[in-house]
């Protein structure tokens, strides 16, 4: 089984560590960034397989991040999944809508990161 690649994308150094422990620990490859502009340049031909990422973060925020993807030919049907402190029904639905396949609020169990990623990365 070839090891599938994650995105994850937060202006939260510790908050990608832990993400990244929690993924890794679930036999995932973890690349990262600091928020969406540096996530685009990470997005560059390689194969990810899913990606996480924050709404508020400093650069590009992570609905306009999510949208810059879903237009990218080679990215545009990879998952992705936001992981933000957001919990408004307004911004929930700007997510749905600009392509987001879930929404989880932090603080957020690794069991249910790992449930949800599992779910969306094809085996």
């Amino acid at each position: 089984m070839t090891t599938k690649t994650i995105l994850i994308v937060d202006d939260s150094a510790s908050m990608r560590e832990t993400v990244k422990i929690v993924l890794a620990a679930s036999g995932y490859a973890v690349i990262d960034a600091e928020h969406g502009k540096e996530a685009i340049e990470r997005l560059d031909g390689r194969k990810v397989h899913l990606i996480v990422s924050d709404v508020n973060m400093p650069v590009m925020d992570g609905i306009t991040f999510l949208r810059e993807v879903k237009r990218m030919p080679r990215y545009k049907f990879t998952p992705v999944i936001m992981l933000t402190t957001e919990s408004s029904e307004e911004m929930i639905k700007r997510g749905r809508e600009s392509g987001a396949s879930a929404w989880l609020t932090k603080p957020f169990l690794p069991a249910q990161l790992v449930l949800s990623v599992s779910k969306l990365i094809l085996p």
